[in-house]
């Protein structure tokens, strides 16, 4: 899984019933360890996150064109 700023991320659930948790990728961390992020959620809160494999996908943010008068 690779990110980059703006994209939004999806953490899935690990029980069931619960919703997944999305936010926007506002930083990408690279360290010899591995990638990290720093995302805004949904609810406001802002945290690093470091995803394992198949924990999150991320959703690559389309560039918007401008709107025209």
């Amino acid at each position: 899984m690779t990110g980059k700023v703006g994209d939004r991320i999806i953490v899935e659930s690990e029980k069931v019933g619960v919703p997944p948790r999305e936010g926007e990728i506002l930083e990408v961390i690279e360290a010899t360890y591995g990638t990290r992020y720093r995302v805004r959620w949904d609810d406001g809160h802002e945290s690093t996150f470091r995803p394992i494999a198949g924990s999150a996908r991320t959703v690559h943010q389309r560039k918007r064109r401008p709107v025209r008068a």
